[in-house]
């Protein structure tokens, strides 16, 4: 089942003294902060909204203002806070796009149906994603490229791996 949430940063520290934080986004965009009025944050099973304002992106981190914090004690009080966001406030996908949390616990199964384990993270080390997935023989590493895994069905929560290019293209900790 997918979140209603997703997660868009974590607050690092304060920045100045008028209650401003640093934050490390967790997005490939954070020009996207730029249009954000309220983020979540996730409060045992529910998630409490809280305003945000006076945001800036630089090179190093998006700096902003949460739930009107006017000193750098309650700036203090926010570090660690993760953020989240509300799909309906998400950046919009394209075509074949999807958020990486929701390939996480994605079911890998190849063309013919048998289950080759479970998604349990994705990397991005540059030119394409590469997808972690816990096989019962150990770990498999499968580049996300479409000639490998020409479905993604994160509703369905599974992703469909062609095993005649595995050979080619899979890294493996059992060998």
């Amino acid at each position: 089942m997918l979140s209603e949430y997703l997660l868009i940063g974590q607050v690092l520290r304060p920045q100045g003294i008028k209650g401003q934080v640093k934050v490390r986004p967790d997005t490939d965009d954070p020009e996207r902060f730029l249009d954000l009025e309220t983020v979540y944050l996730k409060k045992g099973e529910a998630y409490e909204p809280v305003s945000v304002d006076e945001v800036s992106v630089r090179e190093d981190g998006v700096y902003l203002r949460l739930a009107n914090a006017q000193t750098r004690d309650a700036a203090e009080k926010q570090r660690n806070w993760m953020l989240y966001v509300d799909r309906a406030h998400a950046v919009e996908l394209g075509e074949d796009e999807t958020f990486i949390c929701d390939l996480i616990g994605c079911k890998a199964v190849d063309t013919q149906g048998n289950e080759l384990g479970k998604v349990t993270d994705v990397l991005q080390p540059g030119g394409n994603d590469v997808y972690v997935i816990k096989t019962p023989k150990g770990e498999m590493l499968l580049p996300a490229l479409k000639h490998v895994i020409p479905t993604v069905d994160v509703k369905k929560g599974e992703i469909v791996v062609d095993e005649k290019r595995l050979p080619e293209v899979a890294v493996c900790d059992w060998e």
